[in-house]
């Protein structure tokens, strides 16, 4: 009964051990921050020309001046 008792006991223990590894962690380092952040850089940086491309082409749709003296 001794046996069976402390048996039972160190399981549990155990179990409870193995629950709290820490195996749950994604394992994201500062690679993953850094790749992700370098991508989001490239994106924006690609934005701002389009942007600035988009507005000068409304304003050229929306100026007063007729197409025929812009010649």
């Amino acid at each position: 009964m001794k046996t069976t008792l402390a048996t039972m006991i160190t399981l549990i223990v155990a179990s409870i051990a193995f629950a709290a590894s820490g195996a749950e962690s994604d394992g994201s380092g500062i690679l993953l921050a850094l790749f992700i952040g370098i991508g989001a850089l490239i994106i924006v940086f690609q934005m701002l020309p389009g942007l600035a491309l988009f507005g000068s082409m409304l304003k050229g749709l929306f100026s007063g001046k007729d197409a025929e003296s812009r010649n």
